[in-house]
């Protein structure tokens, strides 16, 4: 059951830890996924929604059907990203910055999901939360994602555009960004 854009069981993690969400603005930034397929590439714009509910970014992805691999790269208020990539046994994900958790009913849903406790308010720190193999079979191992999630000076677009370059989709990608 969700509540308020998230699931009963993060609202009550929320308030147990004493999270408080932002007021509901609009989000900005961009849903893409990505698809490869006979060994091509192709990216496509997801539903904007993607950008506010963990739910409608698996949802959106679900509705691709590929034997290839398939994820989301989903880049959030100039602030973080995540990367989606479903799977029979559910979701692999990364969230580039784990304290957006308590800004961000996506990162937050993204943290339930994992298992994982939201950081400190305090805690000014930037670390991502997830599965930094999730596109090692693609041609980019953990090691090299760590580095990427690590460049904080960069925008989102930019670190994704990183990992679209060094999984081989860059220009697909490029001229996907170019359309929305």
């Amino acid at each position: 059951m969700r509540r308020f854009g998230c699931t009963v069981r993060a609202f009550r993690m929320r308030a147990e830890y004493g999270v408080r969400m932002a007021v509901q603005e609009p989000i900005t930034g961009f849903a893409v996924a990505v698809v490869r397929e006979d060994g091509r590439w192709r990216c496509s714009s997801l539903d904007p929604g993607a950008l506010a509910e963990l739910d409608a970014a698996i949802t959106e992805l679900g509705k691709l059907r590929s034997t290839g691999a398939a994820f989301g790269l989903l880049a959030v208020d100039d602030e973080f990203f995540v990367i989606v990539r479903p799977s029979p046994r559910g979701p692999s994900l990364l969230l580039s910055d784990a304290a957006a958790a308590l800004d961000y009913d996506i990162a937050a849903d993204v943290l339930d999901v994992l298992r994982v406790d939201p950081p400190d308010e305090d805690d000014d720190a930037v670390w991502p939360e997830g599965d930094l193999e999730i596109l090692s079979d693609l041609g980019l191992p953990g090691a090299e994602l760590q580095v990427i999630v690590g460049e904080v000076d960069l925008y989102p677009d930019e670190q994704l555009q990183m990992v679209a370059q060094r999984c081989g989709f860059a220009a697909e990608f490029t001229k996907i960004l170019d359309e929305i």
